[in-house]
């Protein structure tokens, strides 16, 4: 594996409208035997929410996996957890 080490993306969904405080964290982790896991975490904010791991054969795919997730929930309307709008 590479050490190009992806850092965690962590993304937020506040409408106070809605009632609505999310979160969605991504991030990978490197596996025992040279693939990856993709580890998603989300939920309402201020609880643990839940959490999945899906793992691949191969980082690349991993990276790829991770990058589809973060393109679908940035056109849901989260943005980074940082950003004030």
């Amino acid at each position: 594996m590479e050490d190009t080490e992806t850092c965690p993306v962590h993304l937020h969904r506040v409408d106070a409208a809605q009632n609505m405080r999310r979160f969605y964290m991504l991030a990978i982790q490197p596996t025992l035997f040279g693939g990856a896991s993709v580890i998603r975490n989300w939920g309402r904010i201020g609880s643990g929410g839940q959490t999945m791991m899906q793992t691949f054969d191969h980082p690349d795919d991993a990276n790829t996996a991770l990058s589809r997730f973060e393109r679908t929930k940035r056109r849901r309307g989260y943005r980074d957890a940082g950003s004030t709008e």
